[in-house]
């Protein structure tokens, strides 16, 4: 090679690694720039505090008062009018407001209980209607509306920021695990038709009725040709750190109620033939349900056939909804006070833990392997004293609810999730939600039940 040839190489390789680096110094440069303004931006966000208000109760009745003023301050203080896409304003209940402030259809579902409760009625509505407005076409609903990204949540509450709200809110239909979650359709379901139950607002009935009907074909189309059951892929339902799949007894549980639930309204929204259709469909799945989960030698319902382990949450529904006998109701109820299920709060998700295996990579991470397994949550411990009260265990169930009191009273807010020796679960990397939504109005349902001891229906 000549030297001119040798000095021409040199030069081109000089102009390439000189472009190279002004294009890598821009890319730096323009990066730091957005990751500066988005800090600015964070920044201006107004600090997060929450008031916590603990006052020392001298007296049952003081402990139930104390206990109903916190989890009513929980929940009013996560509602909040929110734009959609199309510019309505729609009044909303967020999951939370640290970690979570968002509607999520489970979280929602279960909270209208409690809402309605309350006399939130216009909430409910319209939270009902945010998830109608975004309903797909084949009656799937998102699992949630939301307007920040996961990143955005966690950078906001790392620094003890309130997260935007200025954006609108838009329907995510798949899991963070790429899954479709088929409970929050059983359970909004279940909440129109209780708000309708409970309101009677027929225009909103008439009106939504179809989509109703759909939102169940759309369940019904995960189901086994088999018995009737529906099927669902890992991490998809509300224990979304475990990975199990197939069927599953906390699932079938809301899927069956949402078809009993539909076949009462049908003699009104819809006609005779759909009210035995209905009719016919959810009998069919309660027997199914019997059949496939139902242990007489255990007691209890099991979670699947893969994990026989006793599921707090799914048995208690089943009891508090009448799915289950009188005498599986006394022995699902038994057996969770031998297993210690409401010790020393109520009530822990499982009796035994999952399989490392089966837990999400992000909980083993986070140190937080109980999350869905030995630690507890106040909306499976309310569903606990409902269930008690169907079966006349008043005084059980009376003892529960002290418990809960107790426990909200003490911390002053309502936590997302507690620790198995009874404190709020915490790690270096994860604090629980304060308050959640969800177990806050589902602490107000079950005083009011409790409190009328009308057996829920």
């Amino acid at each position: 090679m000549t030297n001119n040839n040798k000095a021409h190489r040199n030069t081109w390789l000089s102009t390439v690694i000189i472009a190279f680096l002004t294009v890598l110094a821009g890319l730096l440069g323009y990066l730091l720039w957005q990751i500066g303004r988005y800090g600015q931006r964070l920044w201006r966000q107004p600090r997060f505090i929450y008031d916590l208000t603990v006052n020392e109760a001298t007296t049952h009745e003081e402990l139930q008062a104390m206990s109903l003023m916190i989890t009513s301050a929980n929940v009013r203080s996560a509602m909040e009018k929110r734009r959609l896409l199309n510019d309505e304003e729609k009044w909303v209940l967020c999951a939370g407001i640290r970690n979570f402030r968002e509607p999520w259809a489970r979280d929602f579902g279960f909270a209208s209980y409690g809402l309605m409760e309350m006399g939130e009625t216009q909430v409910v509505k319209e939270g009902l209607e945010v998830f109608l407005t975004y309903q797909r076409p084949d009656g799937q609903f998102p699992v949630k509306v939301h307007s920040t990204s996961i990143a955005d949540r966690y950078l906001h509450s790392l620094f003890r920021r309130q997260q935007p709200i200025t954006a609108p809110i838009q329907p995510k239909y798949i899991t963070a695990h790429n899954t479709v979650s088929l409970d929050g359709n059983g359970l909004l379901v279940i909440a129109a038709l209780n708000y309708l139950e409970r309101s009677s607002d027929h225009d909103f009935g008439r009106t939504h009725w179809p989509a109703l009907k759909q939102a169940v074909a759309w369940m019904e189309s995960h189901a086994v040709l088999s018995n009737g059951l529906l099927r669902q892929g890992p991490y998809s339902d509300w224990a979304d750190s475990i990975a199990r799949r197939g069927r599953i007894l906390y699932t079938n549980v809301i899927y069956w109620k949402a078809l009993h639930e539909i076949a009462q309204a049908a003699g009104r929204y819809g006609d005779e033939y759909e009210h035995e259709l209905y009719t016919a469909k959810a009998n069919y799945v309660c027997r199914a349900i019997q059949d496939h989960f139902w242990r007489e030698e255990r007691g209890y319902f099991i979670t699947s056939r893969r994990h026989q382990k006793l599921s707090s949450a799914s048995n208690l529904m089943a009891i508090a909804w009448g799915l289950a006998t009188a005498e599986q109701a006394h022995s699902i109820l038994d057996t969770m006070e031998i297993f210690g299920l409401a010790d020393p709060i109520p009530t822990k998700v499982t009796h035994r833990n999952y399989p490392s295996s089966y837990v999400g990579l992000e909980n083993r991470l986070a140190g937080i392997v109980s999350y869905h397994s030995q630690a507890a949550w106040l909306w499976i411990g309310a569903w606990h004293v409902i269930a008690l009260a169907r079966v006349e265990r008043v005084e059980e169930a009376e003892v529960l609810l002290n418990r809960i009191d107790k426990t909200i009273a003490r911390d002053g807010v309502v936590h997302e999730v507690y620790d198995p020796a009874g404190h709020h679960l915490s790690t270096r990397w994860y604090t629980s939600e304060a308050p959640l939504t969800w177990s806050a109005a589902m602490v107000i349902y079950a005083h009011h039940v409790l409190g009328r001891h009308d057996l829920l229906y």
